[in-house]
């Protein structure tokens, strides 16, 4: 079992209380512990099982407009008074940052709201193998299956974010991680492909029959695939990877991207950056929401922001030391989004497949191609081509490319979004895109 509250809370009171002793005008401390159990599985036999527990603490202090911080997996009072003694020598030795502050009081949360993050369940290893014996069995049914991984893995942590203003809570958290790899072959091919689950709540696990029948079908629609050439199309991506494309505008509203004046995106408050169609949510309070969660990590009160609403840019992603130089308050977005998604659009799958008489349907892209500072857009990728709405056959080797800026004006959703991720999006449809083939 992780260490209770109360544990966390004596030792996060110890820190702060030394550090103030020390010199410290201020001082926030991050306690956590952590355990991991996992069961890897290689075709079809049992690989590996191992179980980590993870102890920690980070602590900060600053001394007016200096700040420095320090971490250690030692939670012994002995080794915490060093750490306080060296962050407290090191903080004295660093240079003065206007910007340096806890955050504002009154941004601190009140309360921890019971989202139902955490799941006491224990999974005896006995009960991981069987389950990833059952989905390795469904995904080998094939015989053009050459290849199987699979893997169980079960997390819990609990921690306790304390600061010198008075603020002091946290949380448990638990997650449960079933994913299954193939490897499919042919006389022409040899494809890969995956499919997981990852709940809080282990009932909500995927059964592991039809996980490892996905992952299996995945790879084998893959095989044989042609080569296409150079063309100017439309491209839809599939959910999966539609999120990508959603994590590159999160990063692109960052406040340090902002402030920094790394972001495409700077000065874009209140601008129409999407068609009136699009709008994207960021909201923490969703039960059992894999980034759900009652503050950020700075202990500022986290609520639903709508980012975009109708195409137009309405918040940035805002944290304590980029909102000072921006003139601007902490909207609790320290660490980044919680449960981020586009909004339903109004057209179904099957209509959007059909929108065109040909396009693309990118499941896999290869390379991270976004360049926030400018918007540009260029990655490897792989899929299917798509006539009159039909599947026609699988394409790879190709590269798609574009700009950010016309990208999301040029972007249609689906009605198809699923909350599977921190990060979700329906399957979305971007016209225009440049195709580098053979």
């Amino acid at each position: 079992m992780v260490k209770d509250q109360e544990y966390l809370k004596k030792k996060a009171s110890y820190c702060l209380d030394l550090a103030k002793k020390l010199g410290a005008t201020d001082t926030s401390v991050n306690v956590g512990n952590s355990i991991s159990e996992t069961v890897n599985f290689r075709n079809k036999k049992l690989d590996e099982s191992n179980r980590s527990d993870n102890l920690g603490i980070d602590i900060t202090t600053y001394i007016g407009k200096k700040k420095s911080s320090i971490s250690s997996s030692n939670l012994l009072n002995d080794n915490l008074n060093i750490l306080i003694e060296k962050c407290i020598e090191t903080t004295k030795n660093t240079p003065e940052d206007e910007f340096n502050s806890l955050p504002d009081k009154n941004l601190l949360a009140k309360e921890v709201k019971d989202l139902k993050l955490y799941d006491d369940t224990h999974i005896a290893n006995d009960n991981k193998v069987e389950y990833l014996t059952r989905l390795e069995a469904s995904a080998s049914m094939d015989k053009k299956i050459i290849n199987t991984e699979s893997s169980f893995v079960e997390d819990k942590s609990n921690f306790i974010l304390a600061n010198s203003d008075g603020f002091c809570k946290g949380y448990k958290t638990s997650s449960f991680v079933a994913s299954s790899v193939t490897v499919a072959k042919d006389e022409k091919s040899m494809e890969r492909d995956y499919e997981y689950s990852v709940k809080c709540h282990l009932k909500d696990i995927k059964n592991a029959e039809d996980l490892g029948k996905k992952a299996a079908d995945l790879a084998l629609r893959k095989l044989s695939p042609k080569k296409i050439g150079s063309e100017k199309i439309a491209i839809i991506f599939d959910k999966r990877i539609a999120r990508g494309i959603l994590g590159s505008f999160a990063s692109a509203i960052s406040s340090s991207a902002i402030s920094r004046g790394t972001s495409f995106l700077k000065g874009k408050i209140n601008e129409k950056i999407f068609s009136e169609a699009v709008s994207i949510i960021d909201k923490p309070d969703i039960f059992k929401g894999l980034g759900s969660k009652s503050f950020d990590s700075e202990g500022v009160k986290i609520e639903t922001l709508n980012l975009v609403e109708q195409g137009i840019l309405k918040h940035y992603l805002v944290d304590t030391y980029n909102g000072k130089k921006l003139d601007l308050k902490s909207n609790g977005r320290c660490g980044g989004t919680s449960n981020l998604y586009f909004e339903n659009g109004k057209i179904s799958f099957k209509d959007l497949l059909s929108l065109n008489s040909k396009c693309l349907y990118i499941t896999e892209t290869i390379g991270r191609g976004s360049n926030i500072v400018t918007g540009d857009y260029s990655v490897g990728a792989t899929g299917f081509l798509i006539e009159n709405g039909e599947f026609k056959y699988p394409i790879n080797e190709i590269t798609i490319a574009g700009n950010l800026k016309d990208m999301f004006k040029n972007l249609t959703i689906a009605d198809d979004l699923e909350f599977e991720y921190s990060t979700n999006s329906p399957t979305i449809m971007i016209d225009g895109m440049v195709v580098a083939g053979k």
